[in-house]
């Protein structure tokens, strides 16, 4: 029996009088890329964050390869959060540095690089997805918004992750370059042999870079499939949120009103 990379039992979480998570339960195989769609408010977010341990949930378990990570003292949450990269949703670049710098932040302070060595895989990773050495050099204000996704891409790999989170990666990115940007994604996911695990409403993004689709819902999955069936679902809720439209289950029991 294979033991899933990520694995989420029955996890819960509330702020307040406000359930987000009411037992989030999903697998993911080593590897393998698992896409989270979901409306705004619907628990991606926070599904992602409890992973990362950046939440602690309430209630459930959360394995990594088979083993617990809800309860872990710091030693042991930082020998973890080594085997993560994170491609945030605004990108989350740091000012102050330069690219090349912004790339090598995870070898230099994680895994205490000495910067020539740090430098060189940050020119490495920037090439990889497709852009110059002489960019390194440049700060992120400098940058387009496209290039400045390129630029966490290349972070979020750069210490050879084994699983590497994307929230989001496509926001506010016109269609053509969230098409490359998704590209790179499945590209640099398949080199490193990485498992992804990505949150997104952009349709066109999980149909690109996902094996499995689970959608959420009220703070639970609702269906999760592989990505060839998401169009053949039979689930109404997934048919009314893929394709975009005002009338179905989601808006009724919402109560929404044009």
């Amino acid at each position: 029996m294979n033991i899933p990379k990520i694995e989420l039992n029955n996890v819960k979480k509330s702020f307040g009088e406000k359930h987000v998570l009411s037992g989030i339960d999903l697998d993911v195989g080593t590897g393998e890329s698992m896409v989270i769609i979901g409306g705004s408010g619907t628990g991606k977010s926070v599904t992602l964050k409890c992973i990362l341990g950046l939440i602690h949930p309430d209630s459930g378990s959360i394995k990594i390869d088979g083993n617990e990570v809800t309860n872990l003292e710091s030693r042991g949450r930082d020998e973890l959060m080594g085997k993560f990269g994170m491609l945030f949703q605004g990108g989350a670049l740091f000012d102050s540095m330069k690219v090349w710098e912004n790339v090598a932040f995870g070898l230099i302070q994680g895994k205490k690089m000495d910067r020539d060595s740090a430098h060189a895989i940050a020119i490495e990773k920037l090439k990889q997805v497709g852009l110059t050495a002489q960019t390194g050099d440049l700060f992120p204000a400098e940058l387009s918004g496209g290039m400045q996704k390129r630029v966490s891409l290349a972070r979020a790999i750069a210490t050879h992750p084994e699983i590497i989170f994307f929230d989001e990666p496509t926001t506010g990115l016109d269609p053509i370059m969230a098409d490359v940007i998704n590209n790179l994604i499945v590209d640099c996911v398949k080199d490193l042999g990485a498992t992804a695990l990505t949150i997104t409403h952009d349709m066109a993004s999980a149909r690109k870079i996902a094996d499995h689709v689970a959608m959420i819902h009220e703070g639970r999955i609702i269906w999760t499939g592989p990505v060839g069936e998401l169009y053949d679902s039979g689930n109404s809720y997934v048919e009314q949120f893929i394709h975009g439209r005002a009338d179905g289950p989601i808006t009724k029991h919402a109560n929404f009103r044009a």
